[in-house]
């Protein structure tokens, strides 16, 4: 689409992300949504002297965002259990390590199939139309599927099992009575505002790198992802406690977003 309207208009106007490599993407790119929920789960973690390092986490969705935190937790040292679809959910409490990541990428991305055949696969639990918020035994929740995928009652359900880091990976995966819920249970809960801009963050880095004709390696990119979801989490922390309600992301998410754009527009003489 994008090279159709170049060819129409007869210019090149505007910013394109995701590209391809051998034309002005950027590594990490695919990665950088799922990775970047689970960078912020571990931030904070860090807040309570802990990390996602022997953790069990679960996880829904097994698209891009899942399949990437996922591998991330597992980069972390933390075992993740469950994947999702539309269908339903897996539930393997040997951990869904990298060599099964792999095989969920081939499944999903390549041959298109259902989530279901995991379990045939490698012989694990499967739970027809059904998610994952009731399992047992875990201590993190990466929401990771889509929107409103988490109710109230499935909210109250993780608190009880002992859940007590949600990160959300999706935009907006809980309802707003289920995101109350974890505030008032004080909980460490990332919402999709903060913990999912990890994706749209490596966007600017893929515009900052076709600013200067280059292509950044790997780690650097993982490495930059990084440095910017630890300011992320740090700028809501901060603003959170600054307002009166310490440890409340939500609010520490809404007043540092509310003050970026305020700022820049009583700077630019627009209000």
């Amino acid at each position: 689409l994008y090279g159709q309207y170049k060819r129409i208009r007869n210019e090149f106007a505007g910013v394109l992300t995701g590209k391809g490599l051998d034309w002005g993407g950027s590594l990490m790119r695919p990665e950088a949504t799922g990775y970047g929920a689970v960078y912020f789960a571990n931030e904070m973690l860090k807040t309570r002297g802990e990390s996602i390092r022997g953790r069990t986490c679960l996880v829904s969705g097994s698209g891009n965002v899942a399949q990437f935190a996922d591998e991330n937790i597992n980069r972390l040292g933390g075992k993740a259990i469950t994947m999702s679809d539309s269908s339903g959910f897996v539930l393997d409490r040997d951990g869904i390590n990298s060599d099964k990541v792999r095989w969920v990428k081939q499944l999903k991305n390549v041959r298109r199939g259902r989530i279901r055949e995991y379990a045939e696969e490698f012989g694990c639990e499967y739970f027809e139309g059904k998610r994952p918020w009731g399992v047992d035994g875990a201590q993190c929740a990466f929401p990771c599927a889509t929107q409103n995928e988490l109710s109230l009652a499935e909210a109250q359900q993780l608190t009880r099992n002992g859940v007590y880091v949600v990160a959300e990976g999706a935009n907006m995966p809980t309802e707003p009575d289920g995101v109350s819920h974890f505030v008032e249970q004080k909980i460490l809960f990332g919402p999709g505002k903060a913990a999912n801009a990890g994706g749209v963050a490596t966007s600017g880095l893929e515009m900052t790198q076709n600013a200067g004709h280059m292509q950044w390696p790997r780690e650097e990119v993982d490495q930059r992802l990084l440095s910017i979801m630890v300011n992320i989490h740090r700028n809501c922390f901060e603003t959170a406690e600054a307002y009166g309600t310490p440890g409340n992301y939500v609010n520490g998410a809404n007043i540092a977003g509310f003050q970026k754009v305020a700022g820049a527009m009583l700077s630019q003489g627009v209000v």
